[in-house]
């Protein structure tokens, strides 16, 4: 993940995400397609958690 120095996160590590696909035996090119997506849902919930875990 990349996180601010104020903790918020802002994406994650895409280059990690597709060699742990490959070597899952996932074929990196569609989920290269699909990881953006993901990314921008998974990003928003977890700093919307944070959020509120502060208080």
């Amino acid at each position: 993940m990349r996180i601010t120095a104020a903790g918020t996160i802002v994406g994650w590590d895409f280059g990690a995400a597709l060699a742990m696909a490959s070597a899952l035996g996932i074929d990196p090119a569609p989920v290269a397609e699909v990881l953006p997506a993901i990314e921008a849902v998974m990003v928003r919930a977890l700093n919307e958690q944070r959020e509120m875990s502060d208080g």
